[in-house]
């Protein structure tokens, strides 16, 4: 195979109000994984130039089935990730701020509040 699975399709809405395929996931080793292009999460829109809107899901991995040994991919990338397993990161990260970043300055700004404060008590 190609080394990924897929989820999506008219029959199997992966994302509300789309019919698109999806990446669900790369399989280790696999013909995806060493090619190192496709991602998890991607919208697959079309293979060997064969468009895949409004496809039942079967009927999309049968045209994945049948694409050949050389096979072209048309994909769109995922910008931002999503809850749930498609665009889940597992190496611990969270995707957001590290904390440092908040609580750095904040403690930046509240050391120098209580320096002001002290300073403008003594002059009193």
């Amino acid at each position: 195979g190609l080394g990924f699975n897929i989820v999506g399709g008219t029959d199997q809405q992966y994302a509300s109000n789309d019919n698109s395929i999806y990446v669900s996931r790369i399989k280790k080793d696999g013909a995806a994984y060493l090619d190192g292009r496709l991602r998890e999460g991607d919208k697959i829109l079309a293979v060997n130039g064969r468009d895949l809107k409004d496809l039942r899901h079967k009927d999309a991995v049968e045209l994945f089935r049948n694409a050949g040994y050389d096979v072209s991919l048309k994909i769109q990338r995922r910008l931002q990730p999503q809850n749930g397993p498609v665009g889940h990161r597992g190496d611990g990260e969270s995707g957001g701020l590290p904390l440092a970043a908040v609580l750095v300055p904040g403690l930046a700004l509240a050391a120098a509040a209580v320096w002001i404060l002290l300073r403008y008590r003594q002059r009193m």
